[in-house]
């Protein structure tokens, strides 16, 4: 089964920390995911840049509104995603409890699953 660990960060963090606080962050979250490859259960992962560099996108009637970052209705980004693969949840959470993010943000665990499944 393939599960999606979010990394949720409170939005104006990674500026509070120094270039080598945030470098020595990111190193131990590429090892965290080096691991996860190593043992087979790493699809993907991916860190974001904050999202004052994003857009969202909506379609209503048709056609296209875009709203720039940041996403003022939101306290909250996503930071980047771990794509794992485990045999159940009970095994995407163990997984989520050993990433190292779980320290200075949140990680949502969400099973992948079509739109249609509720």
């Amino acid at each position: 089964m393939e599960y999606l660990l979010l990394i949720v960060e409170a939005r104006g963090d990674r500026e509070t920390r120094s270039e080598d606080e945030g470098r020595a962050l990111y190193d131990e979250m590429v090892r965290f995911g080096e691991d996860l490859a190593t043992r087979g259960k790493l699809l993907a992962s991916r860190s974001l840049r904050p999202d004052k560099h994003g857009v969202r996108l909506q379609q209503a009637g048709g056609k296209p509104t875009l709203l720039d970052g940041p996403f003022a209705e939101s306290k909250e980004m996503i930071g980047g995603f771990f794509l794992i693969d485990c045999a159940d949840q009970d095994e995407a959470i163990a997984i989520a409890e050993q990433c190292p993010a779980a320290r200075f943000a949140t990680v949502e665990v969400r099973e992948c699953a079509p739109c249609y499944v509720g």
